[in-house]
């Protein structure tokens, strides 16, 4: 452990790694205790795995047609944000169809970043990041972009949480009191977008719904207040931010896998040992 402190000292990625797990499990256990309150991790799936479309056209248009201002940070952000509007409006409007219209997108998605990731010249080093994710890679104008997309999503969540709670648990009683349930449900999901952008950073689209939902599961297996269900998520996600990155350090495994599998772990054992507790 303290050769591991030392690293930090010493190592400028580590310490970037480490910071942007700590930004990243913020959101993870806000907005996922949203995701899983509200009970729409299929459709945060469906979101997390459609980004590739974006990724893919960004990488293309950087090396193929020399457009430098464009990233594959902010094509995952813009696809992200495009599937959330979309799979939400097809949520509010065609129920009866939701579950196809999302396994649709999610495959338009990937086949689209597959395709345009065909057409790129060069490895794709970076794709590789984005898909079984690098911490290690993060650079610190990504943790400029990480804190800025925090801060709004904390302004958010602390400005609209008694109506994001009322559609959580009641949107026809919230309807009938004149919330507009709609466009509170639309902008959930664009923050629940932005927060997989922000994990995927971190632990990279295969295993981004790990740290979405897995802290704020096992933290609403200690409470039912979603005030405090969030506080626990976000340090049970710093928690498993820190550990994996120390882990993965000692043993030089890949970070953010190693992060997912002791969230996994994590959530195994509080699924046992939470109401052995309870019952004590």
């Amino acid at each position: 452990m303290l050769s591991f402190i030392e690293a930090v000292r010493s190592n400028p990625l580590l310490l970037s790694a480490i910071i942007a797990g700590l930004l990243a499990s913020v959101v993870s256990g806000i907005i996922g205790s949203y995701v899983v309150v509200k009970r729409i991790v299929f459709i945060s799936g469906g979101i997390a795995h459609s980004v590739l479309g974006g990724i893919g056209m960004c990488l293309w248009l950087e090396r193929s047609k020399g457009v430098t201002w464009v990233s594959p940070l902010l094509g995952a952000l813009v696809a992200a944000i495009v599937s959330a509007l979309i799979i939400g409006w097809i949520h509010l409007h065609y129920r009866q169809r939701e579950d196809s219209v999302i396994a649709a997108l999610w495959s338009v998605g990937m086949a689209t970043g597959v395709i345009f990731i065909s057409q790129t010249p060069g490895f794709n080093v970076e794709l590789t990041n984005f898909l079984i994710g690098n911490i290690l890679w993060v650079s610190q104008t990504d943790l400029f972009i990480l804190a800025t997309l925090d801060l709004i999503i904390l302004v958010s969540a602390f400005c609209l949480h008694k109506r994001f709670l009322a559609i959580c648990f009641d949107e026809e009683q919230a309807q009938l009191q004149g919330v507009p349930v709609n466009t509170l449900y639309l902008l959930l999901l664009v923050l629940t977008a932005i927060s997989i952008v922000l994990l995927i950073q971190v632990v990279g689209i295969i295993l981004v719904m790990t740290m979405l939902t897995i802290p704020a599961a096992i933290a609403n297996l200690m409470t039912v207040r979603l005030s405090r269900m969030m506080m626990i998520a976000v340090g049970l996600s710093s928690l498993f931010a820190l550990s994996g990155t120390a882990f993965a350090y000692h043993l030089d495994w890949p970070g953010g896998a190693t992060i997912a599998l002791i969230a996994g772990v994590a959530y195994v054992i509080a699924l046992w040992l939470i109401p052995l507790i309870k019952k004590a």
